[in-house]
């Protein structure tokens, strides 16, 4: 052995050691030096004991007689597997080796064989991952997760219809569109093609076990859609009776009838319409008209009183304390001296003075007379938005607007709320009841009903919880409710934010008040102003 007088190196069964006879003449012995002398005599992959170079390299140097010091010994390659909890997954943790023999792929399959790994085995990373030198945590096998069905889908097949559901924008505001002209479909015209659920399909674990997917919701038609019924040629299909207007219901389509009518005074009595009324005239005082669709009246409502299901949309003004009630939306030209509810928005061309309004979503006035429009007098709640080129006036009495509430939205989601931990309550119970049967025996064969029953309760549990995160989506929009004015604001205001209330009486540029914490704020171009 060369490098260092009186030091060789001698292997037995595996065991290497380092055996140290000192000579009078020795150069000094460092770590490096020592490492190369195991490296050249073809033991430089060998493992080597904890703080053995050290000791040798101490020992060595002081040494003044001799002494045999174990410092390495020889390692086979060696490898662990570990299977996910849900068996989806295997991890192969490999230890390369140390002078010894090396994992063969062979030696991984037959582990993966015992294991009882049959399903995605990864034969290219076993290979590679034998290769590597170097410690390595390696994915070898996964399991193919279950493709879960579709539920129902319905294809609307009309391409103009109502939809009263309200379109809400990434601001929490109604995407608002004017009703315009009346869309018709004619007698036997396709409406609505329902289309089936699927079953999905079905994956594997590692194992090879079988991984069943949920089956996708079956629905059917909504029921009872006046004006519609399915084909006996085709259950998924949906056809109109009659000719109408068509409007969607969720899961269908229903066919309103359109009364077309023209003014709306004593001689032609007061109206009350399964369906859509069209008003080639005014509504004049006194007179009422109920519709379950959308009133679309070209002229004016003096003193009268409107009620719709769906939309209402006014061409002229509402005015004289008349009254005005729609599901759905309210456009008009104008509003002086009248009530208008909205169960979505409410739009204004021109000005609205002295008047009561009140929408669940928003109120903007002023949409076609953007310099001039006035919202004055009055009272004007909504949860998000009240917006007017001039809120107040200098003379008039109090404007008062309230924003931020909405208790039809609160009381939802608290009832939301409860049947979700009502469906947990079920799906955890279900879990117990699985576990105690699994391990105390199935005597009267309950426990493949009782797993059935468990994957429904999450399945409908799991199904509630978009629709409480829409829910408080929503609530959370009320926080960023706004009084806007495109022009100013004079005159005495009222204004509620929730239950944070202001009062003020004096004019402010164009801008905005909302709720910055605990305190009501306006903001306008210029560096914040609080009031």
């Amino acid at each position: 052995m060369t490098g260092c007088s009186g030091l060789r190196f001698v292997e037995e069964e595996g065991r290497l050691s380092a055996i140290v006879e000192p000579t009078t003449v020795r150069s000094q012995l460092d770590i490096d030096s020592a490492r190369n002398m195991l490296a050249q005599a073809g033991y430089g992959s060998w493992f080597e004991l904890e703080g053995a170079i050290a000791a040798l390299v101490q020992r060595y140097n002081a040494a003044e007689k001799d002494f045999t010091l174990q410092i390495a010994e020889r390692r086979d390659g060696s490898f662990s597997l570990e299977i996910a909890p849900d068996a989806m997954l295997v991890l192969v943790s490999l230890s390369p080796p140390c002078g010894g023999k090396a994992v063969t792929p062979d030696d991984v399959y037959a582990a993966l064989g015992e294991a009882g790994v049959t399903f995605g085995v990864d034969s290219p990373a076993v290979e590679l991952l034998c290769k590597s030198t170097l410690h390595q945590r390696v994915t070898v096998a996964t399991g193919k997760a279950p493709e879960n069905g579709q539920d129902t889908r319905f294809e609307l097949l009309v391409a103009d219809t109502r939809d009263r559901t309200p379109r809400i924008d990434a601001h929490g505001l109604m995407d608002f569109r004017e009703l315009g002209a009346i869309p018709m479909v004619e007698a036997e015209q396709p409406l609505m093609r329902r289309i089936p659920p699927t079953n999905g399909v079905s994956g594997h674990n590692v194992r090879g076990e079988t991984l069943d997917p949920l089956p996708g919701r079956n629905e059917t038609f909504a029921e009872n859609l006046l004006g519609a019924y399915v084909s006996k040629d085709d259950p998924n299909l949906l056809l109109a009776v009659f000719n109408g207007q068509p409007v969607r219901c969720g899961n269908g389509v229903m066919i309103e009838q359109v009364l077309h009518v023209g003014d709306i005074n004593v001689a032609s009595g007061n109206i009350s319409f399964n369906g859509t009324v069209h008003v080639d005239g005014e509504v004049l005082p006194g007179m009422k008209v109920h519709a379950s669709g959308d009133i679309i009246v070209t002229g004016v409502v003096d003193a009268g009183e409107l009620e719709a299901g769906g939309d209402i949309h006014v061409g002229g003004g509402i005015i004289a304390h008349a009254k005005v009630r729609a599901g759905g939306s309210v456009e008009a030209r104008f509003v002086e001296n009248a009530q208008v509810y909205a169960g979505t928005a409410i739009t204004i061309e021109d000005m609205a003075l002295q008047s009561d309004l009140q929408a669940i979503n928003q109120i903007v006035v002023g949409t076609k007379s953007r310099g001039r429009g006035r919202l004055v007098g009055g009272s004007a709640r909504a949860m998000l938005l009240v917006q007017a080129p001039v809120v107040g006036a200098a003379v008039g009495g109090v404007t008062s607007i309230q924003l931020g509430v909405n208790p039809v939205l609160e009381t939802r989601y608290q009832d939301l709320l409860h049947r979700i931990e009502k469906q947990k309550e079920e799906e955890a119970n279900l879990e117990k009841l699985i576990k105690y049967l699994s391990s105390h025996g199935d005597k009267d064969g309950m426990l493949e009903r009782v797993k059935t029953s468990w994957q429904h309760a999450v399945q409908m549990w799991g199904r509630l919880l978009p629709e409480r995160d829409e829910l408080e989506k929503e609530l959370a929009l009320m926080a960023s409710a706004q009084l806007v004015a495109g022009v100013g604001f004079c005159g005495a205001l009222d204004i509620t934010f929730g239950k944070k209330k202001l009062h003020v009486n004096q004019n402010f540029d164009a801008g905005s008040f909302l709720l910055d914490g605990e305190q009501i704020v306006f903001t306008t171009k210029n560096p914040s102003k609080k009031a």
